[in-house]
């Protein structure tokens, strides 16, 4: 969504101290090649970590169909295939340090064409090319599934996290019990309403720190890896510096309940 702008942005975001990009092959949302053309001049790439998902074409909140039109004819294990080498060549890489399913085809439960679309990224884990697999957008339902019946279970789960849901509890408690990593996104747009709370504005007020710092610290003391798709060169550094706050017992239990 950043469009002309994604080379520029993503270079303050390096510059300021992030070493994690989330990108993808789709360009109404993404612009890769722009990602790409900043990962190429990094001094060195073990230094920073690039994330890719796979966008199916059949989004359920989405009318536009989203796979480019040259693989759309295609069956979905090659569609996986065409989608990854496309990445790698947008992003001048041989490798990626993760590749996540970007949600299931359905609402409920998991059906013959997410089976088959997992087992086509397992196989891209098996060869080496990407570190990490997992997938986002998934219910706790889905998630159950997955790690029962895949043969290389995902590795982290993406999920949009409201508070007035807990912030997504019963998807973190799966991803507790397997060692899955959790990445929260949507964590400040998805709950404009906590920051009205006066009880996160005292926490706020008395750490000296922004609320948006304060829901951050939060979801990192719970296990979650805040994402950030901020424009703004000084929030991303206050975001960064966000690991260094800490919140009482008492704040946590505040701001768990918040919204809920």
């Amino acid at each position: 969504m950043k469009k002309e702008a994604t080379a520029q942005l993503v270079q303050l975001a390096v510059g300021a101290g992030f070493t994690a990009i989330d990108t993808a092959n789709q360009l109404i949302h993404y612009q890769e090649a722009l990602v790409g053309r900043l990962c190429s001049s990094l001094r060195s790439r073990g230094s920073h970590e690039i994330a890719c998902f796979f966008k199916r074409s059949l989004h359920r909140r989405m009318a536009r169909t989203i796979v480019p039109p040259t693989m759309r004819s295609a069956n979905l294990t090659t569609q996986v295939t065409q989608s990854f080498d496309s990445s790698l060549a947008h992003l001048h890489t041989d490798y990626l340090d993760s590749y996540v399913l970007h949600g299931p085809y359905q609402r409920q439960g998991l059906g013959a064409a997410d089976w088959e679309v997992w087992a086509a990224i397992e196989g891209l884990y098996r060869s080496g090319k990407t570190k990490m697999i997992g997938i986002s957008n998934v219910t706790a339902e889905q998630l159950t599934q997955l790690c029962d019946r895949a043969t290389v279970k995902p590795m982290m789960v993406q999920n949009r996290c409201y508070a007035a849901l807990g912030w997504d509890k019963e998807v973190r408690e799966i991803c507790r019990a397997h060692g899955i990593i959790y990445q929260g996104f949507s964590l400040l747009t998805a709950n404009r309403e906590v920051f009205a709370d006066p009880g996160i504005r005292a926490i706020a007020q008395r750490l000296g720190t922004g609320l948006a710092q304060v829901v951050f610290r939060f979801a990192m003391q719970v296990g979650m890896l805040p994402l950030t798709g901020t424009t703004n060169q000084q929030h991303m550094k206050d975001d960064l510096e966000a690991e260094q706050l800490t919140l009482t017992a008492d704040d946590m239990r505040l701001i768990e309940m918040i919204g809920m």
